[in-house]
C-alpha cells in the first residue's frame, strides 16, 4: 500500500506541459487597430485568411512579435507574451514567417496558447523589414512609430514588461 500511495505521490507531481491549460485559438485581425492614413506598405493577411492589414499602419501600443512555427526560441518565449497578452493592457500582434504553409502557423497559434490575432507573411516581404532572423519584437507607439526593435529571443517575463513600459510607457 505504502509502494502504490509512493507510485501516485510521484506521478501526480509530473510537470504538466503548459499548453495543456488552455489552447489557442485563431482571432480576427479586425481587433487591430490602423491609421487610416496609412494605406500602402507591406500588405499581410491574417492567418485567419479572412482579411489582410498594412504593416506600416498598426497602431499601438502594441507589440509585433515575429515567429515561425520551426522556431525553438519563438516557443521559448511565449509564455511571456501570453502573460502579457492577460494584462490586457498592450495589444499584441504576431506575424508568422517563413512557413511551408498557412496550417503550420494556425497549428502552432492552437498549440502554443496564442489569443492575439496574427498576420502570415506568405512570401516572405517582410524579411527586407524585419530582418533574416526570428523571433523579432517590435514595440509601435499610438502614433504608429516603431519605437524600440528587441532582435532575438524574450528571456523573461520580467525583461518583456521592463521593455513594454520603458519604450510604451504602458505601466504593468
Amino acid at each position: 500500500a505504502a509502494l502504490l500511495v509512493s507510485v501516485f505521490l510521484l506521478t501526480s507531481c509530473a510537470t504538466e506541459n503548459p499548453n495543456s491549460k488552455s489552447l489557442g485559438k485563431i482571432v480576427s485581425c479586425s481587433a487591430i487597430e490602423t491609421n487610416p492614413n496609412i494605406t500602402s506598405g507591406t500588405t499581410l493577411e491574417c492567418l485567419d485568411g479572412n482579411s489582410k492589414i498594412v504593416l506600416e499602419a498598426i497602431k499601438g501600443p502594441a507589440i509585433i512579435n515575429v515567429w515561425g512555427s520551426w522556431c525553438a526560441p519563438c516557443r521559448e518565449e511565449m509564455p511571456f507574451l501570453r502573460e502579457l497578452a492577460a494584462t490586457g493592457k498592450v495589444k499584441i500582434i504576431g506575424v508568422d514567417v517563413e512557413e511551408p504553409n498557412i496550417e503550420k502557423g494556425r497549428k502552432f497559434v492552437v498549440n502554443q496558447g496564442i489569443t492575439w490575432p496574427n498576420l502570415y507573411d506568405r512570401d516572405g516581404s517582410t524579411k527586407s523589414t524585419f530582418g533574416m532572423g526570428v523571433p523579432v519584437t517590435w514595440y509601435v507607439n499610438s502614433e504608429s512609430e516603431v519605437v524600440y526593435k528587441h532582435i532575438g529571443v524574450l528571456n523573461s517575463k520580467r525583461q518583456l514588461f521592463l521593455q513594454v513600459e520603458k519604450h510604451l510607457g504602458v505601466k504593468l
